[in-house]
């Protein structure tokens, strides 16, 4: 399940593993910064928004999991928007949506209002620039591609120190109004990163034939490989509790007496140690002697976060909170740069579109119930101790799914070969041996017999695993 595949790009071009591709990672590494700081840091509004509209924590917490929840729930609509229209138009597309909710969200009359501006429309515009940008990383690094998964999820925490205490710093000046219609102005930014994701085109060779047709629009192929369905399961339950702690640790702050300003720096600390363990993370992954087994130093990770969670139930004070942000920092950190990396060496470049999408949408429902499910208790018990109790239980429930699946169900499977080491092999069987007594009607019968369809290889569950 940690095995590397074989990657060469819908387009047969081979991840050039640089040029171009650092721009790629920039981009990527802006998208991911909005996507994944967006719903956390929006959550400096919500003791503003509560009193604007006299509502309390489960109400508010909807409008990150409703962010959340678009992001992950419109998984299947990106790739299939992606396989028909490439990832660049996607992508613009989706920067004027994640724009457009943001600014009409500062004219909202009711929470239902911000519910369908901040959460449905700036949800889905960011959903649209997200996955296409995972795959145009996914397309251009090969070899270095934990690196550059690291490189890039590292966006999330540098996007996180800087938005949480912007939006505070807004909130204050402008009230919340102002502050969502500057940040509507910020998404803009979207649009430069899609402009970024040039694609691959392969180079004609003498006498080759016209390109092949492209893949379906949504593979579901995906569910016979039992790697992909143990890490799906694993990842939605692991939703379930990941993003409880970072939405509700300010407010959790600001009643302990914190000042707003001082609280809102819980997420700038954070963020701050995240930045480091994502881009570590991914090389550590990257080593050969531990990427065979990044399935496991990922479902480690997961324990760490749910371990984390369970230690900062136990925080009564500011001092608390911030170590409990140190350890949570380098937890989620690790997390987020191995979740996707593990995800595409399941599957591979020419499902990962695919694949991708399935996944977000299968944990958009846990993404959808998590928050709010945290602040249904906290309404109910008004002890903090319990929402970080539930979110700890639920993300370590997921590593232990995909460390014991991983360990019975899978793990005495055939190793993956290497990526050089399958392509020197592929090479050699599709080139007919010089001083062999083999009848070459044979060699192209089998050839012919291959399981190879529009320029992809079809991966098993023992291949691809």
């Amino acid at each position: 399940m940690g095995g590397a595949v074989v990657d060469e790009g819908p387009t047969g071009v081979k991840a050039p593993d640089g040029g171009w591709g650092w721009a790629v990672l920039f981009g990527c590494f802006v998208i991911t910064g909005f996507s994944y700081a967006f719903p956390k840091a929006v959550s400096v509004f919500f003791k503003e928004l509560m009193r604007e509209f006299g509502i309390g924590y489960s109400d508010t917490a909807w409008i990150s999991s409703i962010l959340l929840a678009m992001l992950y729930g419109t998984g299947p609509l990106c790739s299939v928007c992606v396989n028909r229209f490439g990832c660049r138009p996607v992508m613009l597309v989706g920067g004027l949506f994640a724009s457009l909710g943001m600014v009409a969200a500062s004219f909202c009359r009711s929470i239902i209002q911000v519910y369908l501006t901040t959460g449905v429309i700036t949800g889905l515009g960011l959903a649209l620039n997200f996955q296409p940008s995972l795959i145009m990383l996914n397309r251009y690094f090969s070899k270095r591609r934990p690196m550059a998964n690291g490189l890039a999820a590292a966006g999330s925490p540098v996007f996180l120190c800087a938005l949480s205490p912007l939006g505070q710093l807004l909130q204050d000046r402008y009230g919340w109004r102002g502050g969502f219609l500057i940040l509507g102005g910020l998404l803009l930014n979207c649009c430069v990163c899609g402009a970024l994701m040039r694609p691959l085109v392969a180079v004609a060779q003498p006498g080759s034939g016209p390109p092949r047709s492209s893949r379906r629009l949504l593979d579901l192929s995906v569910f016979r490989d039992r790697g992909f369905v143990l890490y799906a399961v694993a990842a939605s339950v692991m939703v379930l509790g990941l993003f409880i702690p970072p939405v509700f640790v300010v407010s959790y702050a600001k009643d302990l007496g914190v000042p707003d300003t001082k609280a809102a720096f819980l997420l700038t600390v954070l963020g701050f140690i995240d930045i480091f363990a994502r881009p570590a993370a991914g090389f550590v992954a990257g080593l050969g002697k531990v990427r065979p087994y990044s399935v496991y130093l990922f479902s480690f990770s997961m324990f760490f976060n749910g371990f984390a969670d369970l230690a900062g139930s136990t925080a009564g004070d500011y001092g608390g909170l911030v170590v409990f942000c140190i350890f949570f920092g380098i937890s989620y950190g690790m997390v987020g740069a191995l979740q996707f990396e593990v995800l595409m060496a399941i599957v591979g470049t020419h499902k990962f579109s695919s694949a991708i999408g399935l996944v977000l949408l299968m944990e958009a429902v846990a993404v959808l119930i998590g928050p709010p499910s945290g602040g249904k208790l906290l309404d109910a018990t008004h002890v903090y101790k319990y929402v970080f109790i539930l979110a700890g239980a639920e993300v370590l429930t997921s590593s232990l799914i995909l460390l014991l699946g991983n360990f019975f169900c899978i793990r005495k499977k055939p190793k993956e070969p290497q990526p050089e080491v399958a392509a020197a092999e592929e090479e050699k069987l599709h080139k007919p041996p010089a001083d062999s007594g083999v009848d070459l009607r044979e060699v192209e019968h089998f050839l012919k017999a291959e399981p190879e369809k529009n320029g992809e290889v079809i991966h098993t569950p023992e291949t691809s695993v």
